[in-house]
Order: structure tokens, then C-alpha cells, then sequence
């Protein structure tokens, strides 16, 4: 694996990691590694010194990397590539909960009484959506109630 640090024309600078160099080059020509900032899929690889351990060294830790400088985000600062199926997993978890939350009703922290009262017949049957906590959902499953969680999704700007 090779791990490559990289920087789209908008000036993001970001890591991700090959199978081998032409993998990368592969990748790049059919526009699959993007800017997980903007988008964009013109990105290059930025310059970076590579890691050589002599055999002497190989018992010895890695040297300590350079500061970063101002062109450079830190390590936290730096933004993992996202797969092309990732995004269309997120994308789809996205529309999938966007549905829920246009087509169902938020009963909020009420969701387990509601949830209930339409298992036994109380209630008229609905789509609901609310708030659980682990133990109330595990006693609802244990019912026989039939929930589903919500996917949780990242931040948009992730």
C-alpha cells in the first residue's frame, strides 16, 4: 500500500492510500479520487519525502515528521479520501432518511409509547419516527414491536 498525499486545484490538501502507484493512476484517469472538500476530481499528488529505513534502522522508530507549514494542513486537519461507493452508500442512507422525515411523523421522546400503543391495537397504525434509548428499544424489539433505527449520517460538509 502507498500512501499518497494530494491536493486539488482548489488548494485542499488530503492523504489516501493505493493499492500500488498505478492503481492511483488508474483511479485518477477515470476520475474516482476526488476532493472530499469540493468535489472536484483534479487532484495531483502533493510533494512528499519518502520514508527509507535502512537495515540497521528497522528496529529504530520512525523519525518524527516535519512541522506543517501554512500550505499544509496538520494531520487532523486532513480529510481522508472517500471511496466512490461510499458516497453512493452515504448518498443513499441520505435519501433514505430524508424519506422517513417527509413521510412519517416525529413523536420525539414519545416514540416508544407510541410505537407500542400501534403493536397492541391502542393506536391507529403510522409511520413514527422519535427517540429511544438502547434499553427501551431492546424492550420493544423484545415485544415483538417492530423498529428500525435511522441511519445515523456524517455532517453535510463531511
Amino acid at each position: 500500500m502507498i500512501r499518497y498525499n494530494l491536493r486539488c486545484e482548489q488548494g485542499h490538501a488530503f492523504e489516501s492510500w493505493f493499492q500500488s502507484s498505478s492503481a492511483y493512476d488508474s483511479q485518477v484517469r477515470r476520475k474516482l479520487v476526488t476532493c472530499p472538500t469540493c468535489g472536484t476530481a483534479k487532484v495531483e499528488k502533493a510533494i512528499m519525502a519518502p520514508q527509507i529505513v535502512g537495515r540497521k534502522g528497522r528496529d529504530k522508530p520512525a523519525p518524527e515528521p516535519a512541522p506543517a507549514t501554512a500550505a499544509e494542513p496538520t494531520a487532523s486537519e486532513a480529510t481522508p479520501l472517500m471511496m466512490a461507493q461510499e458516497r453512493e452508500l452515504r448518498a443513499k442512507l441520505k435519501e433514505l432518511r430524508d424519506h422517513i422525515v417527509k413521510n412519517a411523523d416525529n413523536v420525539g421522546d414519545r416514540f416508544p409509547n407510541e410505537a407500542r400503543a400501534m403493536h397492541y391495537g391502542d393506536k391507529e397504525h403510522r409511520a413514527i419516527y422519535g427517540e429511544a434509548s438502547p434499553e427501551e428499544a431492546r424492550s420493544l424489539v423484545e415485544e415483538g414491536v417492530e423498529i428500525s433505527p435511522l441511519p445515523a449520517l456524517p455532517d453535510d460538509r463531511n
